[in-house]
């Protein structure tokens, strides 16, 4: 064999090794895109990666600019995988084309049918509570029964409420829009606003500092926010009350996560979704956080079921999204700033 002949082999063995390196270490990761912080998902991911060997990286920010790098990226995004909070998120991302259809026995086995997309583009991960909060030496438990009842004269000047600009809250009415109809929920939301001891907070735990100090009487807050709180501060004279629970339950919305639609390495984002959704990783998504776990089988953290059992609304966490438009131009209009 000639020089060159010889130079010609070993150039291409050389290309066809470079080759399926490359094609073995992109199998061998998956890339995220998270509104989760840090902490809160890399125990999850490393111990993905010690059981399967598939490596994760991850870019954490706010939903609304991973949503946006999404679209803006296209075809050309590195990202596998999108984990963020709100139902309303979720529904936004498949609304815009950003995540893909996902078949999988798992998963589907894992999640109920109520904490997952129709169309199979994301799954919840982990389940919050949106319940009242309210001031132990103010309040008895039987003076509370519903959202709506929060709504009647009795609580005038007695309750604080997290700004409307936030999605809690928006999926909140929304969810209200999908069981009541719009009118019903904007009567009740008209009569929140009557009721407000002061402007509408910045966020649910200042909502819970101004319940313990007295400048109201009962809030509606996430438990985790609540369990937080009673962490740094067990003397607050807080305490969570179980809403609708002769009804409809208690409002539900979900952390979860998607392949995305341009998903380079999509069955290996399958494999972390289905890990995600697993009794061994669940016990850590949702523990970290104070939340309850998406998959039925697992067990809730004992800090987090010492707040008491509680039935959940079972309307699919979907309408948060579909119906957020709704619910935000009610909240203007009942003066819910």
């Amino acid at each position: 064999m000639s020089r060159s002949c010889i130079d010609r082999y070993l150039t291409a063995m050389f290309c066809c090794v470079t080759l399926f390196g490359a094609s073995v270490s992109h199998a061998e990761q998956v890339v995220v895109y998270s509104a989760r912080i840090e902490q809160l998902i890399k125990p999850m991911f490393d111990a993905f990666t010690k059981e399967t060997g598939i490596d994760v990286k991850f870019v954490t920010d706010k939903e609304g600019a991973l949503l946006a790098r999404l679209k803006a990226e296209g075809k050309n995004t590195p990202a596998d995988m999108l984990i963020t909070t709100d139902a309303g998120n979720l529904w936004e991302a498949a609304r815009e084309g950003l995540l893909k259809p996902i078949e999988s026995e798992t998963l589907e086995a894992n999640i109920p049918a109520y904490l997952r997309d129709p169309q199979k583009q994301w799954f919840g991960l982990s389940v919050r509570a949106r319940t009242i909060i309210y001031n132990t030496q103010k309040v008895k438990p039987a003076d509370l029964s519903t959202y709506e009842a929060l709504a009647e004269p009795q609580w005038k000047g007695r309750l604080c409420l997290r700004t409307s600009k936030k999605v809690y809250n928006q999926s909140l009415v929304a969810m209200m829009i999908a069981e009541s109809g719009e009118a019903k929920a904007e009567q009740i939301v008209k009569g929140w606003v009557a009721n407000l001891a002061t402007d509408p907070l910045s966020d649910d735990t200042k909502a819970m500092e101004f319940v313990a100090a007295g400048k109201c009487d009962v809030t509606l807050a996430n438990t985790y926010y609540y369990g937080r709180l009673m962490e740094k501060n067990p003397t607050l004279p807080l305490a969570i009350f179980w809403p609708n629970q002769a009804g409809s339950g208690v409002h539900v919305n979900i952390s979860g996560a998607g392949v995305t639609r341009y998903a380079h390495n999509g069955p290996a984002a399958i494999k972390l979704l289905e890990f995600l959704s697993s009794e061994k990783a669940q016990n850590l998504f949702a523990d970290i956080n104070m939340e309850y776990p998406a998959n039925p089988k697992v067990k809730t953290d004992p800090a987090v079921a010492a707040w008491g059992n509680f039935k959940q609304n079972p309307v699919n966490v979907t309408k948060a999204g579909e119906l957020q438009a709704e619910a935000v131009k009610l909240m203007d209009r009942s003066g819910y700033r």
